[in-house]
C-alpha cells in the first residue's frame, strides 16, 4: 500500500491521479474504487490492472491533508513499476513528489491536530509491540484522555497564575471579592488536588513500563543447582551453557521470552557461594572473576521484579545420604524481592516422594526463616534433566509446566493494576519524568513565601505540561489578561487603560522637550 499526501492548493491531488489514471474520474472521498494504473511515460503500459484507490480529502484524513491511498496487487516487480510511474509524475515541477522521511506522516498528523503527542507515543509503542500485553498497553494509550487531563491541569494552573498576577498588579487599587490570604489558600488547595492526581499517573506509568520493557526475572542459587538448565528448559533452546562442572556461568546471561503475552527478561547469574573456611579443604577458593560474577548477580537480583531462588538435591558421598544444596544469600535476596519463587531442582534423583519429604523439612524451615515475618512461597519441585520423563509429581514432565503456570500467575500479580487506572497505562516513561519535574515545581510553589516567585513556579509547572503535549505552554499574554480582567469591572479596566495612555503620552512629550532643549 502506498500513501501519497499532498498539500492541495492547486488541485495537485487530482492532477497526480489523472497522470496515473487518465481514463477514470477521481473516486469520491472515502470510497474504495478499482482503477487501472497507467505508466505516464507510455500510455500503453499498464503497471497494475486492478489497484484499489481511496481518496481522502482534507481535513478529514489521517494527516489533515489530501491523501491518495494506492492498494497495489502484485509482488516486488509491481511495486517497483508503480514507484517508477510515480517518479515519472514528479518530473512535472508542479507535481513534485518525494519519499516521506521516517515518521513524517505522523508528524504531519500532529501538526495538523489529527493526533496528540500522547497518541503519537502510543502509536510508536503499538508498532514496536512484540507481545500481546505490550499491544494492549499501547492501545490503551491511543486515545485523547491523557491529553485532555494534561490540558485540564494546564487550564487550572493558568487560571491560578492569572489570579496571582492580578493580586500582584492590582491589589492596592482594586477590591477583590476574596482576601489575598483566602485567594492563595484556594490556589494551594487546587495545587494539592493536582498533586494527588499525579500520584495515579506515576503508578500507572510503572505498570505500563513493566508491560512495555518487560518483567525482569533473576535466577539465583548455588553453583551447579541447575539455573542454566532451567533457563534452557523455559526458553526451549540452548540459551546458556550447561556443564557438570560447577561455576560454568560467571557473567549474567539475559534472554527475552514471551510468557503468555508478557515480555520477560530472564537473567542467568553466577552461582552464589561463600568463601570456604579453613576446615573445608575440598571446596575451591573463590577467585577474582567468580567474586565479580557473584557481585553482579546480587546487584541484578536487587533490581529484578521477580527472583527465582533455586536449590537442588545432591548426594553426599561421604555420608552416603541425600541433602539439599541451597544458598542463604539466594533466599535472602528472594525474600527482599517484590515477588519470589522457590524451586527445588533435581528431584528425579530420588525415586520416592517420601524420601524427598524427609530432607525437605529442614529446607522449608530455612525458607520460612529467610522470609519471616512474610509468608514464604510454596516450594516447587522440578527436574530439568532431559531424561526425567518418569518424574511426574503433578502430571507434567519434570514439573516444568507447573513452574511455568506459577510463573505466569506471579507475573499477572506483578502487572495487576487497579481498574480505574486502565486509561492511564499509556503514560510513558518520558511523560512520567516530566510529571516528576511538574510536581517538583508545584511543591516549590507551596513552600514559596515570595508571591512573585510563587507565580514563576506555576509558570514553570505549566511549561512542563507543554513539554508533554507539545502544545500550549505557560500561557500567552492574552490568556493571562483574560483571567486578570475577570477580577474587576470594565469601568475600572477602562480607567486603568486611560491612565496608562495618559502617562505614556506625557512621557513622550517630556522626552521630546528634553531632546529639543538639548539641541
Amino acid at each position: 500500500m502506498l500513501h501519497l499526501t499532498l498539500v492541495d492548493k492547486t488541485n495537485r491531488c487530482e492532477k497526480v491521479y489523472k497522470k496515473l489514471c487518465p481514463n477514470s474520474p477521481l473516486p469520491k472521498p472515502r470510497k474504495a474504487s478499482v482503477r487501472k494504473l497507467i505508466d505516464p511515460s507510455d500510455r500503453n503500459i499498464v503497471v497494475d490492472s486492478a489497484a484499489v484507490i481511496i481518496h481522502y480529502s482534507a481535513p478529514k484524513s489521517a494527516t489533515g491533508e489530501d491523501i491518495l491511498e494506492l492498494h497495489i496487487h502484485g509482488g516486488p516487480a509491481t511495486q517497483r513499476a508503480v514507484l517508477a510511474a510515480i517518479s515519472t509524475v514528479s518530473s512535472d515541477k508542479s507535481l513534485f513528489l518525494r519519499f516521506a522521511e521516517p515518521g513524517e506522516f505522523t508528524k504531519k498528523a500532529f501538526i495538523n491536530h489529527r493526533l496528540e503527542i500522547t497518541q503519537v507515543e502510543a502509536l510508536s509503542d503499538e508498532l514496536s509491540a512484540e507481545t500481546e500485553q505490550q499491544r494492549r498497553a499501547a492501545v490503551r494509550g491511543n486515545h485523547k484522555k491523557l491529553s485532555i487531563t494534561y490540558d485540564r491541569w494546564r487550564e487550572k494552573l493558568l487560571h491560578a497564575r492569572g489570579e496571582i498576577e492580578a493580586l500582584i498588579d492590582f491589589s492596592e487599587d482594586q477590591n477583590f471579592e476574596q482576601s489575598p490570604q483566602v485567594l492563595l489558600q484556594s490556589i494551594t488547595d487546587q495545587v494539592n488536588l493536582i498533586l494527588k492526581e499525579t500520584e495515579r499517573f506515576k503508578s500507572a506509568s510503572n505498570y505500563g513500563e513493566l508491560l512495555k520493557k518487560g518483567i525482569k526475572i533473576s535466577l539465583l542459587g548455588p553453583p551447579n543447582s541447575g539455573k542454566s538448565s532451567l533457563l534452557n528448559r523455559i526458553t526451549g533452546r540452548e540459551a546458556s551453557i550447561v556443564c557438570e562442572e560447577a561455576g560454568t556461568t560467571r557473567d549474567i546471561i539475559e534472554v527475552n521470552l514471551d510468557i503468555n503475552g508478557y515480555l520477560c527478561t530472564f537473567a542467568d547469574t553466577a552461582g552464589l557461594r561463600d568463601q570456604p573456611t579453613v576446615n573445608d579443604i575440598q571446596a575451591a577458593k573463590i577467585g577474582v572473576v567468580e567474586q565479580e560474577g557473584i557481585k553482579r548477580a546480587k546487584i541484578k537480583a536487587s533490581k529484578s521484579d521477580l527472583v527465582i531462588a533455586l536449590a537442588s538435591i545432591e548426594r553426599d558421598k561421604s555420608l552416603e545420604k541425600w541433602l539439599i544444596n541451597y544458598n542463604v544469600n539466594s533466599l535472602s535476596l528472594a525474600a527482599n524481592a517484590s515477588k519470589a519463587l522457590i524451586v527445588l531442582n533435581k528431584c528425579d534423583l530420588i525415586a520416592s516422594s517420601d524420601q524427598i519429604d524427609l530432607i525437605l523439612h529442614e529446607f522449608e524451615s530455612k525458607v520460612a526463616a529467610a522470609f519471616s515475618p512474610r509468608i514464604p512461597p510454596s516450594i516447587t519441585m522440578i527436574s530439568c534433566h532431559n531424561d526425567s520423563i518418569e518424574f511426574d509429581l503433578n502430571g507434567n514432565n519434570g514439573n516444568i509446566e507447573l513452574l511455568t503456570s506459577k510463573l505466569t500467575q506471579t507475573i499477572k500479580e506483578i502487572t495487576n493494576f487497579p481498574v480505574d487506572m486502565g486509561d492511564l497505562i499509556g503514560v510513558t516513561e518520558r511523560q512520567r519524568l516530566i510529571i516528576d519535574s511538574f510536581c517538583a515545581y508545584l511543591d516549590q510553589f507551596k513552600n514559596e513565601t515570595d508571591i512573585l516567585l510563587a507565580a514563576e513556579k506555576l509558570r514553570l509547572a505549566a511549561n512542563c505540561l507543554a513539554q508533554i503535549t507539545g502544545r500550549g505552554g505557560a500561557g500567552d499574554v492574552e490568556e493571562l489578561l483574560g483571567v486578570i480582567f475577570e477580577k474587576f469591572c470594565v469601568e475600572n479596566l477602562l480607567y486603568e487603560l486611560r491612565k496608562v495612555i495618559i502617562e505614556a503620552t506625557y512621557q513622550n512629550y517630556l522626552n521630546l522637550w528634553t531632546g529639543v532643549a538639548g539641541l
